[in-house]
Parts: structure tokens; C-alpha cells; sequence
């Protein structure tokens, strides 16, 4: 898949079939419509390209709080390369663009830039400066411009339509199988080691603490984790998102004890990924180093027993 950070970095197209979103998560619902996009550009003999945004335009339109990303930019694009797609544009979403009018929009990036012959959207779809045209609006200018319109309304799961904004907050509420059953894989993030604990050419101390994460995280408490390491070895865990009450201090951390632990080359730079499977417990404070260590060893014989059944699982 190319990508492109600007229209003149685009690869040349005579024809297009595009999608247009923030696709944050890049959730069954966004890879529903996305598979019809591929399908359709077999049979045009077009490219198939997502137009996505960077920053978020709600970092942009909301500056009072930054909305926490399921996927920052990095890990959406390696997701929407995973599905197939031909090329993404990611605009950046500036003050300039922002005050965009819909046919402006539609006239430079999909009439000009993409040779756009449909354009695929879900039925909520909006776009234009204070979000002036919706699904029939896009229609209307397709009509004018030379491209058609396909529309979907929200995949439904578990009673509800699957959206972005439905995944943030059952992540936020630690309800990491119900997310995990809209996005199609578990809940992951990408960090490095905290800086300041003095790694040396091998780390040989089996807890790592994750640098500071401006995005989206489960609540405070515990996890049963699993944690990659630089692409090549992964550990199973425990992983601790607060400030550690127990002991006084409001040190905020994200701390993984690793399980089958062994000695590792790692520095401040080395790439981690860690991904969340289950909430074992809230958050709390303890009478004593004492009660917070019996706990850690419940909390790890649990950790053990889950990945136990589910290597068995897996066996059948």
C-alpha cells in the first residue's frame, strides 16, 4: 500500500473507488466497507484508496481536551495496509482545511486529485466546513462532479451499530472481549521502555515500565498482557495501569511484570506492544508491601490459569 501525506505525493490514478473517514480503530464496520471498495475496484479496474486525517480533526475542532486514539497514526495505516487497500491519503487537517466547503472538497480531492468513480460512505456521513452536506449531499455533488455514491448503513453487534466512539468507551471502561468482539483482534498499544531506569545491553530485570502514552488506555487497575518486544520475542504478564497507591506517591505507570521472563537486549528506543486480554481487577490501595505482594501472587496465579486454558483452546 502507498501512502501519501499530501495530494502532490499521491501515486497517479485514472480512476478511483474511495472511502473518506477518521477510521480510528479501523473496526469491522470500517473493514466492511473497505472489502466492498477492493471489490468494486477489481471490477472498474480502479484503485482502491482511503482518505483519512492527520491530526484527528477533533484535536483540531475540540482544543479544550484531546480525544485519546484507538489506533494513533502509525498503527492505523499499518492496519488499513493489512486490508488491501491500494493507496491512503492522509490530509493534514489544518485551520485551512477545516473551513473547506463540501463542494471544494469534493471538486479538489475526489473530482481532481483521485479521479474519483464512487465514493463509498456510511450513511452518517458527513463533511464541509461545520459539517454542512451529509450522505445526500455527497450524492448530489457526485452527480455534478462524476462520481457515484454507495452507502451502508452501521454494522450492528451486540444489539448496537459498531463505532469508534462505542470501542473508546468500552476500552475505557475495561470491557476488553466486548471491544475486542467490534474491532476483530484485542486491544493493543505501542510505546517504549520508560526512560530513566538505566538499561544496559541486556535487561535482566523481568518488570518494564512503558513510556508515558498520551492515547487510549484501559482504567486504572490489572491486566493479564502480553508484551512484544522489538518485533521478535514476546512475554506473557501481569500489567499494572496507576499511580500505585500502596505506596504514597502519585507515580503514574503503566508496569508489566513478565511471566516466562528472560534476559533481553533493550534500550530506551527498542519498540514495545503490548496488548491487553483481560481486566483482572481495579486499582487499590494496600495496607502494607506485604498484602500488595500475596495480592501480585494471586493476581499472576490467575494470569497463569488464563493462559493455561487458552493454550488448550488453541490445541483443539
Amino acid at each position: 500500500m502507498k501512502i501519501a501525506y499530501s495530494i502532490a505525493e499521491l501515486h497517479p490514478c485514472t480512476s478511483s473507488v474511495v472511502t473518506i473517514g477518521n477510521f480510528d480503530g479501523v473496526h469491522c464496520g470500517h473493514r466492511m466497507v473497505i472489502a466492498s471498495v477492493l471489490d468494486r475496484a477489481r471490477i472498474l479496474n480502479a484503485q482502491s484508496i482511503a482518505v483519512t486525517f492527520d491530526p484527528h480533526p477533533a484535536h483540531v475542532l475540540r482544543t479544550d481536551s484531546r480525544l485519546p486514539l484507538i489506533t494513533p497514526l502509525p498503527e492505523k495505516l499499518k492496519l488499513l495496509a493489512d486490508t488491501g487497500l491500494d493507496q491512503v491519503l492522509v490530509l493534514p487537517f489544518t485551520e485551512d482545511l477545516r473551513h473547506w466547503s463540501a463542494r471544494n472538497f469534493a471538486e479538489r480531492i475526489l473530482r481532481d486529485a483521485l479521479h474519483a468513480v464512487e465514493v463509498h460512505e456510511g450513511e452518517t456521513f458527513r463533511f464541509g466546513h461545520l459539517a454542512e452536506a451529509d450522505i445526500a449531499g455527497l450524492a448530489q455533488l457526485g452527480q455534478q462532479l462524476g462520481f457515484s455514491v454507495r452507502t451502508y448503513v452501521p454494522r450492528v453487534m451486540r444489539g448496537a451499530p459498531i463505532s469508534s466512539s462505542r470501542i473508546r468507551a468500552l476500552i475505557s471502561g475495561g470491557a476488553l472481549p466486548q471491544a475486542r468482539a467490534l474491532m476483530g483482534r484485542t486491544f493493543s498499544i505501542r510505546s517504549t521502555p520508560a526512560s530513566g531506569r538505566g538499561y544496559g545491553s541486556r535487561y535482566v530485570v523481568p518488570t518494564i515500565n512503558l513510556a508515558p502514552y498520551p492515547d487510549l488506555l484501559p482504567p486504572h487497575g490489572v491486566y493479564i498482557t502480553t508484551l512484544e518486544v522489538d518485533g521478535s520475542k514476546t512475554f506473557r504478564g501481569v500489567t499494572n495501569i496507576g499511580n500505585r497507591p500502596t505506596f504514597g506517591a502519585d507515580s503514574f505507570a503503566v508496569e508489566s511484570h513478565l511471566l516466562d521472563f528472560t534476559p533481553i537486549p533493550l534500550n530506551e528506543t527498542t519498540p514495545l506492544e503490548m496488548t491487553f486480554l483481560r481486566r483482572l481487577r481495579s486499582e487499590r490501595r494496600f495496607e502494607s508491601p506485604e498484602a500488595l505482594r500475596a495480592q501480585i501472587n494471586l493476581d499472576v496465579q490467575r494470569a497463569l490459569r488464563y493462559f493455561t486454558l487458552s493454550d488448550a483452546m488453541r490445541e483443539k
